[in-house]
């Protein structure tokens, strides 16, 4: 796998633009190799204390630099994509993840938060939830009629595993429900005890089978065995912790829901508690990280959820994660091993990224060979800015070095313990020239990362751009993967997207037919054909994203599908905003969270004659779906175009964007002649005296709360 940049430990305030660049294009790799090992092979490759650090490090430089989310940002992703030889389940309702808190700060953070969104004041009661977060195999369970129809894994948030054979078989899964709603879709976390995982392995052992790493990997890959009997034969538990889908409340807060859940049999977790504070919050965290290890089965932290379901309700969701609910995650661990080499890596920006070659070492948990180093400078013992880290300690090939796991896929070297160093030790020499390419390596001034110079000639950065276009929240082909692009790459069966869709006509007959090739066979060819003619109907924000264009995240493609609606319109506008003036500039521009860096970004990618004839060229094989609104019927404001300004003094202007969204609004940061309404509370300014010029409809917040009233 090749790392695109270098991750850094340069504080976030510091960051050039360039840095934080080549940083989120490190954590985008990283992390969504993470995401593979971890959901679709149950394979992690690191701990869940190292992916959340680096998750919440990607999000924070997203923070400060908005107009350089990436098409691929961590920040949208939710697990990954259903393996091969599973029916494919679509949640009615999507299972998302959580946020982290890492700290207690970033607790009081979370009820700070919650409580601005909300417009309630500190000093107004607000109670939380907490238990602990059980580290197994996420699972939606359907019941209908009380009877449980229906099983699947969490998959990548929006489809999962059919998984219900499996299910079937689990003792703590009820199969049969009394007193239960109608439709009930409970959601909780497969696991397995560590009694159980030790009896488990020795087991395998004694039949001479596999041993697995961790009570999490046996538990998930026990779930996902395509004999169910396998599955049966293999002691696994479940506890109920949400729900889904349902056709009646369980309860008006999460606590009386929990409850119910309880006394309809399925099992809760004791240790859950209801909390007054954060105080109380973090109280509890310590009380369950105490008894940790007394537990019997493994948890990697402790959730927080808002307790009134009808806040939940108001606070709703971002792209990946609920407003109402955080996890306070367990430190990370530390392990010393050896460094037996340092490999560079290529990019498909070009940036040259060395990472870590390591005896292998257990850190919490999962064995490592590898780990980032950042950077030349980080290896030098520097910082961005020339000063000492490490106490200006270098790192060489030999070193005895420090490894942590605290949130990305390849693990960090935190020290080096030079005492140990072996004699004849050399300082590292960074190479100046690309090792796949041989073009020069250039470090531009203020740049964090060296970059290849060799453009379209550097083959790992090609093949970057296809392995990032049938990425998961892209094309995701089902059986072309990174392997299966870097084969066909390789030997030149594919050069661009578009020669992905060809690849049947040119490869599907004859005597270099793809399934006389090693490792292919009739079945598999069939099957790959198959799957790429499924996804030539896509839709329009997976497209976008799939183009790979800088700054254009996986949020920010479906922000900007929903505002075009169709690829021809997309097409058209952005256009038209070439010379990033006028009207069509102005409305790309006006897109709610579209800054000038994305939008221009956007608009130079379809100026670029040999990128547009390539798009071109894929659109050519492509049926490209109108972007998907939400069911608006009797909205008021569906299709129309909603500008907020002034202050907002009965709901935050937050909450007033999500609802306007949720009723089929199109959000607009500014105003111009397509927009059809202003909402405008006091300290209304050039908005207002602009709307009232152009003759657009204002209304004030209580005319905006009884225009949507009752929807």
């Amino acid at each position: 796998m090749t790392s695109e940049n270098k991750t850094t430990d340069l504080d976030i305030s510091t960051l050039t633009e360039e840095q934080a660049k080549a940083e989120l294009a490190a954590l985008a790799v990283k992390l969504a190799d993470a995401d593979s090992a971890y959901h679709t092979e149950d394979a992690p490759v690191i701990s869940d204390a190292e992916y959340d650090s680096l998750k919440r490090r990607n999000a924070a430089i997203e923070e400060r630099f908005p107009t350089l989310k990436r098409a691929d940002s961590p920040s949208d992703q939710v697990g990954a994509a259903v393996a091969a030889g599973f029916g494919k389940i679509t949640h009615s309702v999507a299972m998302l993840s959580l946020a982290n808190a890492f700290s207690d700060e970033d607790v009081q953070e979370f009820d700070t938060s919650v409580r601005k969104y909300l417009g309630l004041p500190s000093q107004a009661p607000l109670t939380f939830t907490a238990e602990p977060k059980i580290d197994g195999l996420s699972l939606s369970l359907r019941y209908e009629g009380g009877t449980l129809i229906q099983a699947a894994t969490r998959g990548d948030g929006a489809v999962g595993e059919n998984v219900t054979a499996n299910a079937l078989t689990i003792a703590d899964i009820p199969q049969q429900l009394d007193g239960a709603p109608e439709v009930l879709e409970v959601r909780g976390e497969v696991y397995m005890s560590h009694a159980d995982f030790a009896a488990l392995n020795l087991r395998q052992e004694e039949r001479g089978g596999k041993s697995f790493a961790n009570p999490r990997n046996a538990a998930a890959g026990s779930m996902r065995q395509l004999d169910a009997e396998i599955t049966r034969s293999r002691p696994l538990r479940f506890f109920a912790y949400a729900w889904g889908s349902v056709s009646a409340p369980l309860g008006q807060t999460q606590w009386e829901a929990i409850e119910k859940l309880g006394s309809l049999g399925f099992s809760i977790n004791p240790l859950t508690r209801r909390c007054q504070s954060p105080a109380e919050m973090i109280e509890h965290y310590a009380d369950i990280e105490a008894q940790r290890a007394a537990l019997g089965y493994d948890i990697d932290g402790v959730v927080y959820k808002v307790d009134d379901l009808s806040l939940q309700e108001r606070l709703g969701f971002r792209s990946t994660t609920p407003r109402w609910a955080i996890a306070h995650k367990f430190p990370a661990e530390l392990a010393w091993t050896t460094l037996e080499g340092i490999d560079i890596q290529v990019g498909r920006t070009g940036a040259l990224s060395p990472v870590a070659r390591l005896a292998p070492v257990t850190v919490g948990g999962v064995v490592v060979s590898n780990a980032t180093l950042h950077n030349e400078d980080y290896i030098k013992g520097l910082d961005s800015k020339g000063q000492e880290i490490r106490g200006g300690k270098d790192i060489r090939v030999g070193d005895l070095v420090q490894v942590y796991r605290a949130g990305d896929v390849i693990p960090k070297v935190a020290d080096v313990d030079i005492s140990n160093r072996p004699a004849g030790a050399e300082p590292f020499d960074f190479p100046q020239v690309c090792p796949e390419c041989g073009s020069d390596a250039v470090r531009e001034p203020g740049d964090a990362v060296r970059r290849c110079t060799g453009g379209l000639i550097c083959p790992a950065q090609a093949v970057e751009k296809l392995k990032h276009f049938v990425s998961r929240a892209a094309f995701d082909i089902d059986g072309l993967g990174a392997k299966q692009v870097e084969q066909f790459y390789g030997d030149g069966w594919i050069a661009e997207p578009a020669d992905i869709f060809t690849l049947q006509d040119r490869f599907g007959s004859g005597v270099q037919q793809l399934k006389n090739r090693e490792g292919w066979g009739d079945k598999s060819a069939t099957a790959l054909f198959a799957a790429i003619d499924d996804k030539r109907k896509i839709p329009l924000s997976r497209l976008l994203f799939g183009l790979g264009i800088r700054h254009v995240g996986e949020a920010a493609s479906n922000m900007i599908a929903l505002h075009y609606g169709t690829w021809d319109a997309l097409a058209k506008g952005v256009d038209e905003a070439r010379d990033r003036t006028g009207p069509a500039w102005d409305d790309l521009i006006g897109i709610d969270g579209m800054g000038t860096v994305m939008a221009g970004s956007l608009v130079g990618a379809f100026a670029q004659e040999a990128e547009r004839a390539s798009i071109d060229r894929l659109i050519e094989q492509l049926d490209v779906q109108e972007a998907k609104r939400a069911d608006t019927t009797g909205s008021p404001v569906a299709g129309k175009t909603v500008v907020f300004t002034g202050t907002l003094e009965k709901m935050t202007r937050a909450e007033a964007k999500a609802r306007a969204e949720r009723l089929g609004a199109k959000v607009s940061g500014s105003v111009s002649a397509k927009t059809d309404l202003l909402v405008a509370g006091p300290g209304a300014g050039s908005k207002a005296k602009k709307a009232a010029e152009l003759g657009i409809e204002t209304l004030d917040e209580d005319g905006w709360l009884e225009l949507i009233a009752g929807l």
